[in-house]
């Protein structure tokens, strides 16, 4: 009997990012594939809400009430998915096209897979991109010691999944899509990383990644992931393990060292791969 296709959907937190929003909002809609789209808003004050409104009629929801964080907030809006699959789209970043469609047939081919990733391009605050993102293969002790990157933007995962390991920690407020795969890994499901370009991850001034205003919070968060890993808190007779899982990284998966180098001397060619 043939299986029902997978159902998806497509989750945006916005907050004061008005600038970047409806790339976003656009990326998810002008997919080829059929998918639910919500957004979750907090409490912007930048006019995102009035941009939200405008595509009301295209989403199957929006949510504008306060959370505790933006882990409290997905996790929220993740309850009221509907599809067996969920991608999330921050209001900074984008899917690339076609993103939707070949992660369903990866999930289609990985059945046992908890979430496939891909990679995607990194980008400034203008939308112009400054390399390439190659995410590599998943494991648990190489990812805690910096040895594996799993690009957030290009990541789909299975709801039952996610439910399994209880969502989102709501007390991480830098990285919480890192310790969901650290509890997803812990729990033994299967995390794939396949081929493809299919995120933008939008580095600029205001950003997380990009401000460093959250860095002594994201040092507390990486402390805790390593411990629910290894057992211990980091010390400094690990530097030298750290160093190793990066140069371990770079020989698992040549193509990982050679983007660096080839991006950083076509980045105009790199514009011309963008939307």
């Amino acid at each position: 009997m043939t299986q029902p296709p997978l159902r998806v959907t497509a989750v945006t937190l916005s907050y004061n990012q008005r600038p970047f929003l409806e790339r976003a909002i656009r990326s998810v809609l002008e997919q080829d594939f059929p998918l639910e789209y919500i957004i979750v808003d907090p409490g912007s004050t930048d006019g995102s809400r009035d941009l939200i409104e405008r595509y009301r009629r295209r989403l199957a929801c929006i949510v504008l009430e306060p959370d505790d964080g933006p882990a409290d907030g997905l996790n929220k809006a993740i309850e009221l998915t509907s599809g067996d699959v969920f991608v999330c789209v921050n209001a900074d970043d984008a899917l690339l096209p076609g993103a939707v469609a070949s992660a369903v047939v990866a999930l289609e081919r990985y059945p046992h897979a908890a979430a496939v990733y891909a990679d995607g391009y990194f980008v400034d605050g203008t939308g112009r991109p400054t390399r390439r993102f190659r995410s590599t293969d998943f494991d648990l002790k190489r990812y805690v010691f910096g040895g594996v990157n799993v690009m957030q933007q290009a990541t789909f995962l299975r709801r039952d999944a996610f439910f399994a390991v209880g969502g989102f920690n709501r007390a991480n407020r830098t990285s919480w899509d890192g310790e969901l795969l650290v509890d997803l890994g812990l729990a033994g499901w299967e995390l794939r990383h396949v081929g493809g370009l299919w995120g933008i991850f939008s580095i600029h001034a205001d950003s997380i990644s990009g401000s460093g205003r959250l860095n002594s919070e994201y040092d507390r968060d990486r402390v805790r992931v390593f411990e629910k890993v290894v057992g211990r808190s980091p010390n400094q007779h690990d530097r030298t393990a750290f160093a190793l899982a990066r140069v371990e990284k770079w020989l698992r998966d040549p193509r990982y060292l050679m983007w660096r180098i080839t991006d950083s001397v076509r980045r105009p060619k790199l514009a011309e791969a963008l939307p």
